[in-house]
Order: structure tokens, then C-alpha cells, then sequence
């Protein structure tokens, strides 16, 4: 069975100002790690190192780029508030 996650990542820029980056793998251990190293987006080059805040699984790899383009698409709050009511 194939297992797809939907993510979303929290960083801090050099002046203290944190950013979320929401994505999606079919390994989300390996998309982590290189997002570490700074192998992953451009999105964290010249921040600190991610930390996972929030996941979904899916088994289907076309509801998990749905659900990843809705994440995108919210607001900053939304996103916050999908982060602290997470089970």
C-alpha cells in the first residue's frame, strides 16, 4: 500500500521571523532530512532547520496534491490553527 504525506514545515529566517512551508512526499523522513541539509526547496536556504509541525496521510497520491494546493492556499491563521487542533 503506498502512503503519502502531506506536511507542513516551520522555520525561522535570521531575524526571527518564522515561515511555513507546506508539501508533500511519499517519504517524509527523507523529505525532512534533505530539507535539513538544505538539499530541499530554496524555500529554507539561509534559515534555521525545519521542524515538522503537522501531517496527513493519504493513499492516493492525487488527494495528497489536492490537499497540499488547500494547505497552500490558506491563510497564515488557517494554518496555525490546523497546527494546534492537530490530534
Amino acid at each position: 500500500m503506498n502512503v503519502f504525506y502531506v506536511y507542513i514545515f516551520e522555520t525561522t529566517s535570521k531575524d526571527g521571523k518564522k515561515s511555513y512551508y507546506t508539501g508533500y512526499s511519499k517519504d517524509l523522513l527523507r523529505r525532512w532530512s534533505e530539507h535539513r541539509s538544505g538539499k530541499g526547496a530554496k524555500f529554507f536556504r539561509g534559515k534555521k532547520r525545519p521542524k515538522l509541525k503537522y501531517f496527513e496521510t493519504y493513499t492516493n497520491r492525487k488527494e495528497a496534491m489536492k490537499r497540499e494546493l488547500e494547505i497552500k492556499t490558506f491563510s497564515r491563521k488557517q494554518k496555525k490553527e490546523l497546527i494546534i487542533n492537530w490530534d
